[in-house]
């Protein structure tokens, strides 16, 4: 983001009236001055970023769960074959292990969606966390050039991009949109790591007729480059939860499979209404209505 506001501008606005013509504005007064409509452009932009970003995590936390369910039934399917009563079907020529096999082509397809699901909502965490460290405006260059800039991007030490704490818009200063965001992204990332517990829990499902029989653990990367982007999201991939450590040949039954997609399905960790209020909250001090 960068804006410029040019100092011939403001010209109007700081004349000097007969009464104080010994008056002078110095130039920290026109940067705060300029730097308000700048902030709050920036700010608008950001928090409607993070708006669109939760968005975009119902939707792939959404499409991750369909294809863990599919994943689940076609795993499922095949560790009952053996108990099903298959009728006129049951004289055909190895029609349990044709079927088994097929349902296995399923499960590793909807292995590699859910991986790719995943992805995603990693992928909007962390441009959760980038959104949420870009509110500050900083000032962009020399204040003696015929323009004043800004930018998401400090250029001088000394410069906090808050303005001085004041007010962006009408009460709060830089530092409580900064609180607020992070409070939601701290929601988000506690949810993902849950996630990514359930994503390995769905990936170790094996049945007799796969070939690989390794269980993934905590320490295992799901994709290429998980790793590298769990660190941009200040999340420690080797900072195990306690419930990881599970035995290594356990294989879940249908009813704690279906507790771990209602684990999905509910976002445990993140305050749905809390995140509202604080979307309310922040609309109504910019006078914006976030859906």
């Amino acid at each position: 983001m960068e804006s410029r506001l040019s100092l011939l501008s403001l010209s109007e606005s700081t004349h000097q009236s007969p009464q104080n013509s010994g008056a002078k504005s110095s130039p920290s007064s026109v940067v705060s001055r300029l730097w308000r409509p700048a902030a709050q452009r920036n700010m608008k932009n950001q928090w409607s970023r993070l708006n669109s970003l939760r968005q975009e995590w119902v939707s792939s936390s959404s499409a991750a769960r369909s294809h863990a369910t599919s994943l689940v039934n076609a795993y499922l399917s095949q560790r009952y074959m053996k108990d099903m009563e298959l009728g006129v079907l049951s004289d055909m020529a190895d029609i349990q292990k044709k079927a088994c096999l097929k349902l296995l082509k399923q499960q590793v397809l909807h292995q590699d969606k859910l991986i790719s699901s995943y992805k995603d909502m990693v992928t909007t965490v962390v441009n959760m966390v980038n959104t949420s460290a870009s509110m500050r405006c900083f000032l962009k260059g020399a204040t003696n050039s015929p323009f004043i800039q800004f930018s998401s991007t400090s250029e001088d030490t000394n410069d906090n991009g808050d303005g001085g704490g004041i007010p962006v818009f009408t009460f709060y200063p830089i530092s409580t949109f900064e609180k607020l965001a992070w409070e939601i992204v701290e929601m988000f990332k506690l949810e993902l790591y849950l996630k990514r517990l359930l994503v390995i829990e769905f990936l170790s499902l094996r049945s007799k007729e796969d070939p690989i029989n390794k269980r993934l653990c905590w320490l295992d990367e799901i994709y290429e480059g998980e790793f590298g982007n769990l660190s941009r999201c200040n999340l420690d991939h080797r900072e195990a939860p306690e419930s990881t450590f599970v035995q290594p040949n356990f294989q879940p039954d249908s009813d704690i499979l279906q507790v771990y997609l209602t684990a999905w399905l509910t976002d445990v960790s993140i305050d749905k209404l809390r995140v509202d209020d604080i979307f309310s909250e922040v609309g109504e001090e910019m006078h914006f209505n976030y859906v």
